[in-house]
């Protein structure tokens, strides 16, 4: 390694010279070097722990690449980490939280050289893409199965911030309970945290005392479906595998695999196919089909075995035609993982209001989706930012 580093040295500090793309530069040295900017620790268990075992993965695939990682950034602190990033030589940076959004833009303006791309937001440049592993369709189906284990028909949810992504993945998982028990709702806690073990308890044990009969969550740690299990509660897992915290009460969860994205985009990087110059309309947009997302308590178990048996107890009405939970789940899966036409957000619905979102025949867009403000019928609790009209 300090070969190969000695060895590319010269022509490093003439690149520096030059300031040539980040696709020359890759073509010219031994490495291309990524680095990312994590908003939680790499310990976290969810969402940047999933984004770290993601560059190691893609590290190992992509023998040319070099990759560096800053932890726990603080969401409007990211300036300084970037700066210094790009005196560190980076050629390609992630940032990799929705709040690092305005500041990746300010950084694609100025450093115009250097390739951005910015998980969860909706702004690009010519220098800077957006990527999105979403689970909102996983969450569907987390929320039919979690109204088919409820012994009430409550449910709750942890919830990090209102952000759009959380609206939208609350929303498809109040859509599946409702499909399941029309009668279903899903209060919602807010801990204004990604990682904070502590307030996650809290609001855990808050909802199942309020009788949320299953729990599901988005904030970074395994304490929810911890917290569930102490108490007997169904839970589903989020972003990572978490069978192994509590094998008896994970139901499912979703699982992702940024990889599958950040290897093809720094492929394309190196190969020239993607510059500083032309990123203005890359947007990843990655669903069950193409493998980016997994339904799962863990790696290869879309539904926990010990669970099966009361979801095929359950059943519903699709179409005229009685089937159960689990047969349901599994046909929609198959179908959303090969880009069938279901989708959860199809109109006509209305928010919880009752002002029409999504017109009859019509399915929301990728555009409409990140920048979701409104949560359907069913979801109970405050709601920052919710739009009246």
């Amino acid at each position: 390694m300090k070969k190969t580093i000695l060895a590319a040295l010269p022509v490093t500090l003439a690149l520096l010279g030059t300031a040539a793309s980040p696709a020359a530069q890759a073509q010219q040295t031994a490495k291309l070097k990524a680095c990312f900017i994590y908003v939680g620790p790499v310990g976290d268990i969810g969402w940047s722990y999933a984004h770290d075992e993601a560059r190691k993965k893609t590290e190992k695939a992509l023998p040319w690449l070099e990759t560096k990682y800053v932890e726990s950034v603080p969401e409007g602190q990211a300036t300084p980490v970037i700066d210094r990033l790009v005196k560190d030589n980076c050629k390609v940076i992630f940032t990799t939280s929705f709040g690092f959004m305005d500041q990746t833009l300010e950084a694609a303006k100025k450093y115009p050289n250097v390739i951005f791309a910015h998980a969860s937001g909706f702004k690009r440049a010519p220098n800077m893409a957006t990527y999105m592993a979403d689970f909102y369709q996983i969450y569907y189906l987390n929320g039919m199965m979690a109204a088919a284990v409820s012994k009430s028909d409550k449910l709750g949810y942890v919830a990090a911030f209102p952000v759009p992504e959380l609206k939208r993945h609350i929303s498809a998982f109040a859509l599946g309970a409702r499909a399941v028990n029309p009668k279903a709702t899903v209060s919602v806690k807010w801990i204004n945290a990604w990682f904070d073990p502590n307030k996650a308890r809290e609001a855990a044990e808050s909802l199942i005392s309020e009788g949320a009969g299953a729990l599901a969550f988005t904030e970074d740690t395994a304490t929810v479906v911890q917290t569930a299990a102490a108490r007997k509660i169904p839970s589903f897992a989020h972003y990572s595998p978490m069978y192994k915290f509590a094998p008896d009460y994970v139901v499912s969860g979703q699982i992702v695999h940024w990889e599958k994205i950040y290897i093809d985009f720094l492929t394309k990087v190196r190969s020239g196919k993607y510059t500083a110059k032309n990123l203005q309309n890359v947007d990843y947009w990655n669903l069950l089909k193409g493998g980016s997302v997994e339904l799962g308590a863990q790696d290869g178990m879309a539904i926990n075995p010990k669970w099966v048996p009361a979801l095929k107890a359950k059943s519903m009405t699709v179409n005229g035609k009685k089937t159960t939970v689990y047969d349901r789940v599994m046909a929609l899966k198959t179908e959303m993982e090969k880009g069938g036409k279901f989708d959860p957000f199809t109109g006509p619905l209305k928010d919880r209001n009752g002002i029409l979102r999504v017109p009859a025949g019509k399915v929301a867009s990728v555009a409409e989706l990140n920048n979701m403000a409104w949560v359907v019928p069913g979801v109970t609790g405050q709601i920052a930012d919710e739009p009246k009209k």
